[in-house]
């Protein structure tokens, strides 16, 4: 995917690409559409998980890329495993971690059936998925349009 096709302000703002193991710099300023996603992200509870798309749904702006995008380049500080693909599918090249992270919180896994690439569980979506309910404190809201009403002044 290209920079192009996110929202300018999740642009990363040096040349370094990479995923949750390069660690931002502190003190570098994140862009705004990056610290929103992350906020999400911190606010899923232990054994609970959003998608891509709903994360994106929550905030109403941009898309289940763009999430995906923010959380790749800067993900590390959050708890990544927790924003996960629509199918359940652990995040490639990083199952292992990830699965630690969700048997160690009891989030709801379905196991692999002997038929399936690499015997790995997914995580079971109509379980795990959270709706953004009895958030933290400070977010009154739910997710909007399908999931609940939207979110208002």
């Amino acid at each position: 995917m290209s920079e192009q096709s996110l929202p300018e302000d999740t642009r990363p703002q040096d040349a370094r690409a990479g995923y949750e193991d390069v660690p931002h710099e502190p003190g570098e300023a994140l862009p705004p559409y990056a610290e929103r996603v992350l906020d999400v992200a911190e606010l899923i509870p232990a054994g609970r998980v959003m998608t891509y798309g709903d994360v994106a749904e929550w905030l109403e702006e941009g898309g289940p890329r763009q999430v995906g995008r923010v959380m790749a380049l800067y993900g590390g500080a959050v708890p990544w495993w927790r924003v996960v693909r629509a199918d359940g599918v652990l995040l490639p090249g990083h199952e292992q971690r990830a699965l630690g992270h969700y048997r160690a919180e009891g989030t709801p896994l379905k196991e692999a059936s002997r038929a399936a690439e690499g015997h790995l569980p997914r995580i079971d979506m109509r379980r795990a998925r959270w709706d953004g309910g009895e958030r933290a404190e400070g977010h009154t809201c739910q997710l909007p349009a399908s999931h609940a009403p939207p979110c208002g002044p």
